[in-house]
């Protein structure tokens, strides 16, 4: 059991080691730090994808400091309308529920345009 944990990150570390976009993901991890209300939000692996359409980025998190980053089974996802700053966001997820301009639901649309503004704040 304990070679397998420690091939799964030796396996890990050169994902997040080569990221595609780290202008992307400080973007990603804004949008997520406001959402939690917090600055001590602990980032996992992160992963990004400029070249889709819309690009993107996708990180696992714990709220909970000192985590470890193999520990950590929540994840966080973004996309905007362009790789490059202002990059406009389009809509983001926490798990399995999601945030976009259009929900259905009046309290998740709220949150995607908090999130939205503070990012424009952010962006100027």
């Amino acid at each position: 059991m304990f070679n397998r944990a420690v091939l799964l990150v030796i396996t890990l570390l050169p994902t997040a080691a080569l990221a595609q976009s780290p202008d992307l993901e400080a973007t990603c991890k804004t949008v997520a730090k406001n959402f939690f209300l917090t600055d001590g939000l602990a980032i996992g692996t992160v992963q990004s994808f400029p070249e889709l359409k819309p690009p993107g980025v996708r990180m696992s998190y714990s709220t909970r400091q000192g985590t470890a980053p193999a520990e950590m089974t929540d994840m966080f996802e973004c996309e905007f309308n362009k790789a490059d700053k202002p990059h406009d966001l389009v809509k983001f997820c926490v798990s399995t529920i999601c945030y976009t301009p259009n929900d259905n639901d009046a309290d998740r649309k709220r949150r995607f345009e908090e999130m939205r503004i503070l990012l424009q704040r952010a962006e100027k």
